[in-house]
């Protein structure tokens, strides 16, 4: 049975080597030498390309737009994904259905959502500056994203939108898990409503919630796709993660 089971791991091994390990480490290497593109002869230069790197002005600005934009959105899509997973959790007429609606924005591809998003922070067209003039609260369309802290707020709003679902359907998952018998027995000993949540319900939820938010720190610090659709990391590198 021993030497079975290593036969049936030989597959899944041999994929996570070639795919994952060997570019891995492969990249890792490169980094070290001066290799060039479409140049076969290349030296070892030990850690001078992240001492070029580190020294850089535009990727000292990529850190600090990382850091805004990671501060600057994950805690909004925990909060609104948890408000939006307790309300959901609940019975209601038409459940299903929004549970299943509430993907959307999850499912569609980046690239897609971006192209919607870059039209909505238009200039020119933008129906959000069509309705702001018509309101009389702003006299010209704004420059959502030729303007370097509107790009950053512009991006923040639309990656939020975008990962408010995963958030949401995580923990409504967890929240399924709660002992429904636990919160009855909190409640009928004159628990409030926060102190069920925090003393029954978190305690539940509280690994997913936290390997979703390390997934979203990820993938959040990673968001290549909305930030190449909507700015191509402009104007003047204040956008570049």
């Amino acid at each position: 049975d021993g030497v079975l089971a290593w036969l049936f791991m030989i597959p899944g091994w041999s994929i996570l080597l070639l795919f994952m390990a060997y570019p891995f480490f492969l990249g890792i290497w490169l980094s070290l030498t001066d290799k060039m593109l479409g140049f076969k002869d290349y030296d070892y230069i030990g850690l001078q390309n992240y001492r070029d790197l580190w020294a850089d002005s535009i990727f000292q600005q990529t850190l600090k737009n990382t850091a805004i934009y990671g501060i600057g959105t994950v805690p909004f899509k925990l909060v609104l994904g948890l408000g939006l997973a307790l309300l959901l959790n609940r019975q209601f007429r038409f459940s299903r259905f929004f549970r299943a609606g509430l993907l959307l924005p999850w499912i569609v591809p980046t690239a897609l959502s971006s192209l919607a998003w870059l039209m909505l922070f238009s200039s020119v067209i933008s129906p959000i500056s069509l309705i702001l003039r018509q309101w009389g609260l702003i006299d010209q369309n704004i420059n959502f994203l030729g303007d370097p802290w509107n790009a950053r707020i512009s991006l923040c709003v639309a990656n939020i939108w975008r990962g408010i679902p995963f958030f949401a359907i995580s923990i409504l998952a967890g929240l399924q898990a709660v002992p429904t018998e636990l919160v009855e027995a909190a409640a009928l000993d004159g628990a409030s409503r926060w102190d069920r949540f925090r003393a029954v319900i978190f305690p539940v939820i509280k690994p997913i919630v936290l390997i979703t938010t390390l997934f979203s720190i990820i993938w959040t610090i990673s968001d290549f796709q909305l930030v190449y659709v909507l700015t191509k990391g402009g104007p003047a590198n204040e956008t570049h993660i």
